[in-house]
């Protein structure tokens, strides 16, 4: 039995290995967009449009780590609950790497034009989703739960710079309707990046059910017994 626990964990901590490799690219492929857009570099948006592959070949690889585990070693409580949080996890990443590819799209229409305004906001944003994403991979690797209520507050920063930037495009647009155009692409790319800190979000509450078994999407108040 020990013998069987010791490989179900080295096979954990080799799948725990690959989702942090998958966030470290998704991440960069954000981080890439974003300078494309702030820098007005077409070729960094386009590296980004083209950059996609590693990302899909790790979500599939990480889906069959997970299913092969869970046939081989049909794992019970909290080591069960750590394999169906990589699913997820593995989900959301995968998510943001597409969410990264919309942003390097908006910004790619987006140089076309003369820029609206000068690019402050976008980038905090920009900033502080990655930071997210960073701290829930975190938090999921040390298993601390603290950390990962720090990223689940830390969305509402992100959904406060959302609305911000709206009501700035909106006044640029109703002044100056040339605009339109370009400014409704600055606001897509910032949903887009409040999508990114909701996938963050996502993980950290994964890790919290991972740890403690409490769902604190629905702000369970019993948590189940492990």
């Amino acid at each position: 039995m020990e013998r069987v626990n010791r490989h179900f964990q080295e096979e954990l901590d080799a799948l725990q290995g690959r989702l942090l490799e998958m966030g470290g690219l998704a991440e960069e492929r954000v981080r890439t967009a974003l300078q494309g857009l702030v820098n007005r570099d077409p070729g960094m948006i386009e590296g980004t449009l083209a950059g996609d592959e590693p990302v899909n070949e790790l979500h599939l690889d990480i889906d069959n780590r997970c299913f092969t585990l869970l046939a081989l070693h049909q794992p019970m409580a909290k080591d069960l609950r750590a394999v169906v949080a990589c699913v997820k996890i593995n989900t959301d990443l995968e998510r943001v790497g597409d969410l990264a590819v919309n942003i390097a799209e908006a910004a790619r229409r987006y140089i076309g034009h003369p820029p609206v305004k000068q690019l402050i906001d976008i980038p905090r944003m920009g900033e502080i989703a990655q930071g997210m994403l960073r701290d829930a991979l975190d938090c999921f690797v040390k298993r601390d739960t603290r950390l990962a209520q720090h990223v689940l507050e830390q969305d509402d920063y992100l959904d406060a710079l959302k609305t911000q930037i709206f009501r700035e495009l909106l006044t640029y647009m109703i002044e100056n309707p040339t605009t339109v155009e370009p400014a409704l692409d600055l606001i897509l790319i910032s949903r887009h990046l409040e999508r990114i800190g909701d996938h963050a979000t996502n993980v950290a509450e994964d890790v919290i059910f991972m740890v403690e078994a409490l769902d604190v999407r629905h702000l369970s108040s019993t948590p189940p017994q492990a």
